[in-house]
């Protein structure tokens, strides 16, 4: 297999595996007119399995919102080649639009035009609730 390196974009690497589709489809990775390379399930020490995405284009969204999807992903800058910058995201404190509010009674699902916006309610227990309703987050 031989994936080009990356000139200006950037990794986002340990992602759990069977997750890098859902940021795929998060990032609009599709609408992007860059390469964009797509590992699954690579071989890796610290998780044993893990998927990997390479994006040969700046991106112009907010990568933190991807610490919800995953926690454990590390965000790997790269210019002229060379990685400048690495870091791991942090749970944002809220989420637009990335779950959806389960809650029948929700305004949000009731009425169509409103984004799903969920807060951070407890950092330890990664628990989000919906800005609207209250309801607890599940995937």
């Amino acid at each position: 297999m031989n994936i080009d390196s990356i000139r200006n974009g950037i990794v986002i690497d340990h992602i759990k595996a069977g997750q890098s589709m859902k940021i795929y489809r998060f990032l609009d990775l599709d609408k992007l007119d860059c390469s964009v390379a797509i590992i699954q399930n690579a071989t890796s020490k610290k998780m044993g399995k893990k998927d990997m995405i390479k994006i040969d284009s700046e991106l112009s969204v907010d990568l933190n919102a991807l610490g919800y999807i995953d926690p454990n992903i590390t965000i790997n800058v790269i210019i002229d080649c060379i990685p400048v910058k690495k870091y791991h995201p942090e749970l944002p404190d809220t989420i637009t639009n990335i779950i959806r509010c389960k809650n029948p009674r929700c305004i949000s699902s009731t009425e169509q035009e409103l984004p799903h916006v969920f807060k951070l309610t407890d950092r330890e227990k990664d628990e989000y609730r919906c800005l609207y309703c209250e309801s607890e987050a599940s995937d």
